[in-house]
């Protein structure tokens, strides 16, 4: 009877083991790791609602692909580079992910990588924004759909780089500013860059960072610029406050999301070159994310909505070009070259990098009473043909 007993409970646990397998087998599992809490929480809420816009414009509403239904497992990393390390491989390991979206933070970004490349899973990484993570941190297994520093900074050279112009940078002292500056300061060829001011991530007074700014560029003749790379809280633009008018300095940035932008209505005329602005591209996805997310939120899309999207869009053609198949090398040889919509237009994956070829936007800022926000009306769509991004991993 013991014996008996002992087959039965085999038996049963064999049967329990063989249900969720089956399950996934009908299941293309995603794990989106983002910032739905911290620091850049408005930016992780954005990827996310994008993401699964996306997913549902790809797929015509079905959320599946070749009969397989899509799966997001969502986690949060709160803006802390350990922990997006172990929820990746949480999600690798325990969740069965076939590949991964994520992360909000290029701090956790570089965390991620080698976990995609321990677990040999493709990540596609977006926002997050760093240079190294398809540079000198980069490895096969990562994808990236969002912007690089050298991306914009090169636009924003477009809108700045000309002779007899002065400029001094402001950043955050992390991956992202410093990067940001890197690439910006190797973009520029005929304005001269006098000094680069790197503050807290967290800093709320700027006083005694415009200080330094002001002293360095106050006696150069000709145009005078700060540029400032700021991303998540605290408002870099109250160094206007300091007067800068009086020494006949200018404040330049690039885009940004919505609510950041209601100070750029300050600074009308005010130039630079962005990612993304709902009002500025024209093709049917961009139609689609716009009529979407109004629908749903009464709103225009943001910045990091956009992203999300176009992350999906990768997603489901790569899966449509594979027919559901989720084996890493088969999506590896499918994604590198391969071109996808985006409600920025197409977008490419480079073979050596892996980085989303896209276009850029160059804007200058318009008041309209009926926005709350400083409009970045198009001067000139920079073109990813225009931009020589260069290839900084050692393939």
């Amino acid at each position: 009877m013991h014996r008996r007993h002992l087959v039965a409970l085999a038996a049963l646990a064999a049967t329990a083991a063989a249900v969720p397998a089956w399950a996934q087998s009908n299941e293309i599992r995603i794990a989106h790791v983002y910032s739905k809490t911290g620091p850049l929480e408005a930016y992780g809420k954005q990827t996310q609602a994008g993401l699964m816009m996306g997913l549902e414009y790809a797929t015509g509403g079905t959320m599946a692909v070749n009969g397989k239904k899509i799966v997001v497992i969502e986690k949060d990393d709160q803006g802390k580079p350990d922990l997006g390390k172990s929820l990746l491989a949480a999600a690798y390991s325990d969740d069965k992910a076939a590949l991964a979206v994520g992360p909000t933070s290029s701090g956790v970004a570089l965390a991620m990588l080698p976990v995609a490349e321990e677990y040999k899973k493709v990540l596609i990484v977006e926002p997050a924004v760093a240079d190294s993570i398809t540079g000198d941190k980069w490895n096969k297994y990562i994808f990236r759909t969002g912007r690089n520093s050298s991306q914009d900074a090169i636009s924003n050279a477009v809108a700045l780089d000309k002779p007899g112009t002065t400029i001094a940078t402001l950043a955050q002292d992390y991956a992202f500013g410093r990067d940001g500056v890197k690439a910006f300061k190797d973009a520029v060829k005929k304005a001269k860059i006098v000094h680069e001011e790197y503050l807290p991530q967290n800093t709320t007074d700027f006083t005694a960072g415009a200080q330094r700014l002001i002293d360095k560029l106050k006696d150069q003749p000709g145009r005078k610029v700060i540029w400032i790379v700021w991303a998540g809280a605290g408002n870099p633009f109250k160094i206007a406050d300091l007067d800068l008018k009086r020494y006949g300095i200018e404040i330049a940035t690039g885009g940004n999301i919505l609510p950041a932008m209601a100070s750029y209505k300050q600074f009308p005329g005010m130039e630079g070159a962005t990612y993304y602005y709902f009002g500025i591209p024209k093709n049917p996805v961009n139609d689609a994310l716009v009529s979407m997310h109004y629908k749903q939120y009464k709103t225009p899309p943001d910045f990091f909505t956009a992203g999300g999207f176009s992350a999906a869009m990768a997603v489901v053609t790569a899966l449509k070009k594979t027919g559901g198949d989720t084996g890493t090398n088969k999506l590896i040889s499918t994604m590198e070259g391969m071109s996808f919509d985006t409600p920025k237009g197409t977008m490419t994956f480079r073979k050596e990098d892996h980085q989303a070829m896209q276009s850029m936007y160059h804007f200058k800022i318009k008041v309209d009473p009926a926005f709350a926000w400083g409009v970045p009306e198009l001067v000139h769509e920079i073109k990813a043909s225009e931009m020589d991004v260069p290839i900084r991993n050692k393939r």
